[in-house]
């Protein structure tokens, strides 16, 4: 270790000795450069080097003997390795490899000084910033009691890819089949069923699917899934009305995204668990199979739902009469109708839905 025969000593503008200034100066103005000798590594790895350290208003500047500089140093960032001991120790900053010796006294009592004063400067928070941050702080839990949750349903359901939707879709018609039983299933009648889904929503990937119980007429699932009561084929006459419960449970679809009514049902934390990894715990599902299975359908306004047997070409006549037989609360479906009944396009063909009347078997 380098033998500090010369002392620290302070060093004016014009480089002659300067005497200490009074007290009541501040200590940057009271160093303005201190200059002695230390002991310095650029890292754990390498040799250690004597050094000369200057120190400046709020920088410290390593020189090697030749008075050519090593390293600046900010004083704010400087931290010492061994407070209390000395030869003192410094680094410039958190994780830094470098390292500083510094032995002599009056050097290590000026650089605590420094950055003590440096220290002060800086903006200190006061009864107003208490007062700011207090409020803030208020703000922010009223954001995340009262529109925290409600957003990150939202967000989480804005962003779930159409791949997870139909993972969830097949997930909940698990949980639905161990109540309502397994979906009826035949190759002609899978066959019928997915030709009525492209005659009607060709448009939207998706898939019909017919329950031997379990709902009572249709219900919806993320993924396009739409689920059908067996009776809404296997009582129909023709294809018409059992085309209408498709486009009306569609529309609900459409009204409100399954993915956010799936969250909103098992809560905000279920949206955060799928948004941070992907997945929805299969208790949360069996809680919403059981809502999907016992929720009544939501109203449609008739206008909305005319429009959209229009677009399809369907007559809304059958549906409004398999609604209501005797048609008093459905007259706007029937005196409105946009496809007098067999003036449309055939639904179905007479063979296909023949398959599907009997797709659930004796």
């Amino acid at each position: 270790m380098l033998a500090h025969a010369k002392s620290c000593g302070i060093v004016g503008q014009n480089n002659t000795i300067e005497q200490t200034p009074p007290a009541d100066m501040t200590a940057l103005s009271e160093y303005q450069r201190l200059e002695t000798p230390g002991v310095w590594r650029a890292s754990a790895g390498d040799q250690r080097r004597d050094v000369m350290v200057s120190v400046g208003d709020a920088t410290l500047v390593i020189y090697d003997m030749a008075n050519r500089a090593l390293a600046h140093w900010s004083l704010p960032a400087v931290e010492r390795l061994n407070q209390g001991t000395r030869p003192a120790l410094y680094r410039p900053g958190e994780d830094s490899p470098e390292e500083l010796e510094i032995a002599d006294d009056m050097m290590v009592d000026a650089i605590e000084t420094v950055r003590r004063a440096i220290a002060r400067r800086r903006p200190q928070p006061g009864r107003l910033r208490f007062f700011l941050l207090g409020g803030g702080l208020a703000a922010v839990l009223a954001l995340a009691v009262f529109w925290l949750p409600d957003a990150l349903v939202r967000h989480t359901a804005g962003v779930v890819p159409e791949a997870k939707r139909a993972e969830l879709g097949a997930r909940l018609l698990g949980d639905i089949r161990r109540v309502a039983g397994a979906p009826c299933e035949t190759a002609l009648g899978r066959r019928a069923l997915n030709r009525l889904y492209a005659r009607l929503l060709a448009d939207r990937p998706g898939r019909l699917v017919v329950l031997p119980g379990g709902i009572a007429e249709t219900a919806h699932l993320p993924g396009g899934l739409i689920l059908l009561n067996r009776a809404l084929v296997e009582d129909q006459e023709d294809p018409d009305a059992a085309a209408g419960y498709v486009l009306a449970e569609a529309l609900r679809s459409e009204a409100q995204d399954p993915v956010e009514t799936l969250l909103r049902a098992t809560g905000p934390v279920t949206a955060f668990r799928l948004l941070t990894t992907g997945d929805v715990q299969d208790a949360d599902l069996a809680v919403f199979a059981e809502v999907v299975m016992t929720a009544a359908p939501a109203a449609i306004d008739p206008e909305t739902l005319l429009q959209r047997f229009a677009a399809a070409v369907v007559s809304s006549t059958p549906y409004a009469y398999a609604l209501d037989i005797s048609g008093e609360t459905t007259l706007a479906l029937i005196e409105a109708d946009p496809v007098p009944p067999g003036g449309g396009r055939t639904v179905l063909a007479d063979g296909d839905w023949v398959s599907l009347q009997g797709i659930c078997g004796e």
